[in-house]
């Protein structure tokens, strides 16, 4: 079975794939699709680079794609903060390779800086998963009083395994063997993890929680 991996938005059709006939490369979203023209902005500076806001380019010849909404329903602001300056912004952060490949980071609002590196907790929860004791998995910055950030995860334990320092550090030597040194899991906490009612996680609730402290939390030891 061939896995084909897209990225698509509900306002969108799929802006981004692994269309037949080009090769695949692994983690990656693809290329943009026709019609697209897809720009990755720098959220700091606005400009176009290799890694950025996916966005849409609405001021070719072309104009807005066929595939593009034509706006939110009776929410005119709305509507023109997404598609300001003639692009429109899809929120998600991804990066571009040298073949045109786009790799999803996460959401623009989730990324978070730890010892001044760019983290995506998206990456970060795909490498715990792959440890078959994690069923689910949130990763959210914690202060830090050195590094200012560093990344602590929320894991909900797969059947069969017990909370407690030994999966604790089974899951840290993981992160240790799949993970850059700077984006390695520093903090750990076994819990439900919050959600919407479509399933989303409830990031927001889980830094809050994290601020506030009181859960029962273990740290990496090297």
């Amino acid at each position: 079975m061939t896995i084909r991996d897209g990225f698509g938005q509900t306002e969108t059709a799929v802006q981004v794939a692994n269309t037949p006939g080009q090769p695949l490369k692994p983690g990656s979203m693809g290329r943009p699709t026709p019609g697209f023209r897809v720009v990755l902005l720098d959220p700091a500076t606005g400009r176009p680079g290799e890694e950025g806001e996916i966005c849409l380019d609405l001021t070719g010849p072309e104009g807005r794609p066929v595939g593009l909404m034509t706006g939110y329903e009776g929410d005119g602001e709305r509507t023109a903060e997404a598609t300001a300056g003639g692009y429109y912004r899809t929120g998600d952060i991804g990066s571009r390779d040298a073949d045109g490949y786009i790799t999803y980071i996460g959401r623009a609002d989730d990324v978070f800086k730890a010892s001044d590196y760019k983290i995506s907790p998206f990456e970060l929860e795909s490498a715990l998963l792959e440890h078959e004791a994690v069923a689910e998995a949130a990763v959210v910055p914690a202060p830090d009083p050195l590094r200012l950030a560093v990344p602590k995860a929320y894991i909900v334990l797969a059947e069969g395994w017990e909370p407690g320092p030994d999966t604790a550090n089974a899951l840290f030597a993981h992160s240790r063997a799949v993970l850059a040194p700077y984006k390695r899991i520093r903090r750990l906490e076994f819990a439900d993890l919050p959600k919407t009612v479509s399933g989303k996680i409830r990031r927001i609730e889980l830094r809050e929680r994290t601020a506030q402290g009181g859960g029962i939390e273990f740290y990496e030891e090297i």
